[in-house]
């Protein structure tokens, strides 16, 4: 597959040696990343669920493949940071996956993670879900290594498990070893219940380990410094932007609707110059100098 930007998976592996926990906000768009990026962070979360959302969907798996692909190309491509993408289940078995690896590995992200659900999925914080057989899920972790083999370029697995809601943490933890020897990178139990079930986790699965703070959601929100002291190398925050922007949208519309202009709400928004940088105009300015102005000489 033609490569178009370069592979920063091996980024992505270097931060992991590194000493301290990974923090990742999620983005929806090219926009939300290059905030990420400019505040220092060190990843961003392409999340699914905010994509979903942005269609105006609940994430009760709707998104296509192609959809979610096309958000983490466009993102992928506006930082230099890399990029951590929500593959849900891979679309489909472990055939699906082979594609959906190599549709990611593409779009140039560092990581992908996959999920052990019954597809269509759920949001791991809802109820009522499904998941496959642990063996199934085995094959799809090993089908993902043999398409990014096949088409020799790296990219981190991040194994999923939802089992904890629909079996119970001892088979989540059995999961997520198991995934581990099947060769998946990182290992992510989806939703714990408590501080000791974080912790506990953190003990028994031997792997880098991959931890979900939803405001709202089934899992304590705990200081990112006290899931490393935990034991945790990556936390992602998948849709704290999103809902932040929504509610400063809404409050900003409800304003401008009541008073009929905007000039009380200027100190609660990106000044001009803050919002063309983030797009980069001043280098698009440059380039226009650079190679414009030999029109017509």
């Amino acid at each position: 597959m033609r490569k178009l930007y370069r592979n920063k998976a091996l980024d992505l592996k270097k931060v992991l040696q590194e000493p301290g926990i990974i923090i990742a906000p999620g983005a929806t768009d090219a926009f939300i990343a290059r905030i990420i990026e400019e505040l220092g962070f060190k990843a961003v979360y392409v999340t699914g669920a905010g994509i979903a959302n942005t269609l105006g969907f609940p994430d009760i798996g709707l998104t296509t493949l192609n959809e979610v692909v096309e958000r983490a190309r466009i993102i992928s491509r506006a930082v230099n940071i890399p990029v951590i993408a929500d593959a849900d289940t891979g679309y489909g078995n472990a055939i699906n996956v082979m594609r959906t690896v190599k549709e990611f590995i593409d779009a140039g992200v560092a990581a992908i993670q996959l999920e052990d659900q019954v597809t269509p999925k759920k949001c791991g914080h809802f109820e009522g879900k499904s998941v496959i057989s642990a063996e199934e899920m085995v094959g799809k972790i090993q089908a993902a290594i043999e398409a990014k083999e096949e088409v020799g370029e790296e990219l981190l697995i991040i194994a999923r498990t939802d089992a904890r809601d629909v079996y119970g943490l001892d088979e989540a933890i059995r999961r997520g070893n198991l995934y581990a020897r099947a060769g998946a990178d990182i290992i992510f139990i989806e939703a714990p219940r408590s501080i000791e079930e974080l912790e506990r986790i953190c003990r028994e699965v031997k792997a880098p380990l991959l931890v979900n703070m939803v405001e709202g959601g089934k899992t304590p929100l705990i200081p990112a410094k006290e899931l490393e002291k935990m034991g945790f190398k990556i936390v992602i925050y998948p849709n704290t932007a999103l809902r932040v922007a929504g509610y400063a949208v809404r409050e900003a519309l409800k304003i401008l609707r009541e008073k009929g202009d905007t000039t009380s709400i200027l100190d609660r928004m990106l000044s001009w110059d803050e919002r063309q940088n983030l797009v980069r105009l001043p280098y698009y300015r440059q380039l226009e100098r650079k190679y414009l102005s030999l029109k017509g000489s």
